[in-house]
């Protein structure tokens, strides 16, 4: 079978602008003579709909868009796409996460998805009913396995604990499939490809049958999605693979024997392809044109600053310096250095002056007080004042540039430097950041240009330059053992004792623990930020504010 992976990037409500996205992908798989165009996850609405699914409106323009579809299919080509069911069943949720084939002008064939993932990011049985069977359709001759997404995530090969008792792909294996073929909008995350081939690879061993994965592509507000649609024979070998974070097309003929070498990127390539990504389709489906962020002369700054700059261009973001009186003259000359080397416009804007007066006007009701943090967070937010001006007058997204290591553990100033519309790598933990920026530079000089990051940003010790000779160390353990922490108590859910036990220093491990325990009521008022790693804050992190429950070793 002569099949097309239509790698497209949508936009979430767009349906009449998907709509043209999907026919632009059939027409071009009509003209490569394929039998069958295939289109990702709930590609008419967009993914994740998430609330708009329970909007009436919503639903009926996305069953309308399906009809016109149907309509433009032919007998030569059919179509594939992904969209919002409401079954006649009940009792049950009057929605499925659906896949119709569309063919010679009608629809020929439904099918709904069986698994429907609730943990981390997904939410999906708060609105669809999942399917009870699924059978193979007959197609041109041929029996399709039709799946979505999450049905063949299953394999109780690969997780010591499945989630469900089912196995959508090998039912339809058992029931005579002769292809299997899996609509997704599967979010990107540090070492997605290698588990998601690998896995792949297992399902077309195990059932001895050709398989056809299209993924989505684009960034939905916290989400990321890669593409990396494939093609696999029915010994796991590769047919196609599709490019990374980037539209594509394939055209592939499933009955061929494979043998392609698969393409792996490094880490950091891919981690910058996904934050570039993430940050040109939040501004650009947002409807921003430009953004603005705070340039410090620090590492996280700058490594904001370079990925605006490869998302937007250089000429649609600017950088705001804004000194104090303990703001180090190398900093000024960092943060110069790194927008000339950029090519972004940066103007400075001093904040001593309104901190003083700031200070003035509060001498009376803070008579009798040291100073303290309270005078180093009105920097920061006199920071954020100008920031958000520059954001309104110009019309231009304002980046905040916290990094997960500070966020975690609430080194970061409320509507100060926690202002914004976008965080852009508040998943990116600190010893990150500095592999990535550094990967930046090796990347610039090995193409000819001038590494954009100074060498003194890279080695000076990390400072929020607010108050005299400060350090990030000064108030946080050194950051490889604040980001091995993270890593333990966030994403892998162990016990303070277990950390300590893996050799962690069991005072920097409890004081770790109390200050990510005591940071939520922060965390829930930050701008929302690209989800990269296995797990991020925000939306698949859903912890209570107003809590007691407190670890220790």
């Amino acid at each position: 079978m002569r099949i097309a992976l239509a790698q497209v990037n949508l936009v979430v409500g767009d349906i009449e602008g998907n709509e043209r996205r999907i026919l632009d992908a059939y027409r071009r798989g009509c003209d490569a003579a394929a039998e069958l165009v295939v289109c990702p996850e709930l590609c008419i609405t967009g993914y994740p709909p998430r609330d708009l699914l329970l909007r009436p409106s919503f639903l009926r323009a996305n069953l309308d868009s399906l009809s016109r579809l149907a309509a433009a299919t032919h007998d030569s080509t059919g179509l594939l796409v992904g969209f919002v069911d409401e079954p006649a069943r009940r009792p049950g949720r009057p929605l499925a996460n659906a896949a119709a084939l569309l063919h010679a002008g009608r629809i020929a064939a439904v099918r709904h998805k069986t698994l429907l993932p609730s943990y981390d990011v997904f939410d999906e049985d708060r609105y669809f009913e999942p399917a009870q069977s699924n059978a193979p359709v007959p197609f041109r001759g041929r029996r399709l396995g039709i799946s979505v997404c999450e049905d063949i995530w299953n394999d109780d090969s690969v997780w010591q604990d499945p989630r469900y008792p089912r196995d959508p792909a090998r039912e339809l294996a058992d029931q005579g499939a002769e292809f299997l073929v899996n609509l997704s909008a599967s979010p990107w995350q540090l070492g997605k490809e290698a588990t998601r081939i690998g896995l792949l690879q297992r399902l077309a061993t195990r059932t001895r049958l050709p398989v056809a994965y299209v993924n989505l592509v684009g960034g939905n507000d916290e989400l990321v999605f890669d593409g990396q649609s494939l093609a696999l024979d029915a010994s796991g070998r590769l047919l196609c693979h599709a490019e990374a974070f980037a539209e594509d097309f394939r055209v592939v003929d499933l009955s061929a024997t494979g043998g392609q070498p698969r393409r792996v990127l490094p880490d950091e390539a891919a981690l910058h392809r996904a934050l570039v990504l993430g940050t040109r389709d939040y501004c650009t489906k947002c409807g921003f044109k430009s953004a603005v962020l705070g340039l410090s002369g620090g590492i996280d700054s700058a490594l904001v600053a370079c990925i605006a700059a490869d998302a937007l261009g250089p000429g649609n973001v600017r950088g705001l310096l804004m000194p104090s009186q303990f703001s180090s003259r190398h900093s000024i000359a960092d943060a110069r250095s790194l927008a000339e080397a950029l090519g972004i416009r940066h103007d400075v804007v001093p904040i001593q002056p309104p901190f003083d007066s700031v200070k003035d006007a509060l001498s009376d009701v803070f008579a009798g007080r040291a100073e303290d943090v309270t005078e180093e967070n009105i920097q920061a937010r006199l920071r954020g004042i100008c920031l958000m001006a520059m954001s309104n007058k110009f019309g231009s997204l304002l980046l905040t540039t916290g990094n997960k290591s500070e966020l975690a553990v609430g080194y970061c100033t409320l509507y100060g430097d926690m202002c914004g519309g976008l965080a852009v790598i508040s998943d990116v933990p600190k010893t990150w950041v500095y592999r990535l920026a550094r990967w930046i530079n090796q990347e610039a000089a090995l193409h000819g240009r001038i590494p954009p990051i100074p060498a003194s940003t890279l080695d000076k010790p990390p400072s929020a330059e607010l108050r005299p000779n400060q350090t990030d160390q000064d108030s946080l353990p050194p950051y490889d053992v604040l980001d091995a922490i993270l890593d333990q108590y966030v994403v892998r859910h162990r016990t303070p004792a277990e950390m300590v036990a893996s050799g962690l220093p069991v005072d920097d491990v409890n004081r770790v623990v109390r200050l990510i325990d005591g940071a939520e009521y922060k965390r829930r008022q930050a701008a929302p930020g690209l989800k990269v790693t296995a797990r991020a804050f925000g939306v698949g992190r859903r912890m209570p504010v107003a809590q007691r429950w407190r670890e220790q070793a």
